[in-house]
């Protein structure tokens, strides 16, 4: 089972792939052996796609084991091919980028902090968690300043503790900071997590890999 992995030759497999407990959102361009590594690894089925044109689905669209959130400028073609497998929302306004917007799990939501009550109400209905507005790191884009699975959380060594305290109350899970792709503070933009496997890019490191194994709760 592979733990280090790059999907279109980036470590940042955050920005490009998103998964839940049960599936794997990749870019068309993903080798079918990359998409085999990443389905076994997860323990998902992989699923091509592309949002509004682009490749960047991991800042776009964030899911749980109940629906997704994709950025509001997807195609209605796309929105059919992820509406296939699960329960999916557009969100609308300015700010939509939802994989960089929304830290999330199957029983919570930590979401920017300048999202619009509508935001808010789409993110709760077709996620079907509760939803709490803050900050990781300082940083509004929570999505990408951590990683959530139903186990526990990775987040932005710069997290204050604050912070964390509040995603222990919001999630109920132990939270840990960390980097990734060898010093990294974006936790989220390296990692791919559920609670039955990981994958990380190919640039981190040993230690790097220790403390995402202890805070996501792998044996």
């Amino acid at each position: 089972m592979k733990r280090k992995i790059n999907i279109s030759g980036s470590p940042v497999l955050g920005v490009f792939a998103t998964c839940t407990e049960e599936f794997v959102f990749v870019p068309y361009d993903v080798s079918d052996e990359t998409i085999q590594d990443l389905e076994e690894s997860l323990g998902v089925k992989a699923v091509r796609s592309s949002v509004g044109g682009s490749f960047i689905i991991g800042s776009l669209l964030c899911g749980n084991s109940n629906g997704a959130i994709v950025a509001g400028f997807i195609l209605d073609k796309e929105m059919r091919t992820i509406r296939k497998h699960m329960k999916a929302a557009r969100l609308s306004g300015e700010l939509n980028a939802a994989g960089n917007l929304i830290l999330a799990n199957d029983s919570a939501a930590l979401v920017h902090p300048d999202l619009s009550d509508r935001s808010i109400g789409v993110i709760k209905r077709t996620l079907g968690v509760d939803v709490k507005k803050g900050t990781i790191g300082g940083l509004k884009t929570v999505g990408m300043a951590g990683i959530a699975t139903n186990k526990g959380i990775l987040v932005h060594p710069k997290a204050t503790s604050n912070e964390i305290a509040t995603l222990e109350e919001v999630f109920n899970l132990p939270v840990d900071i960390g980097t990734v792709n060898f010093g990294s503070p974006l936790v989220g933009s390296g990692i791919l997590a559920n609670s039955k496997g990981y994958v990380t890019g190919e640039d981190t490191t040993g230690p790097e890999i220790t403390r995402i194994e202890d805070t996501l709760g792998y044996e």
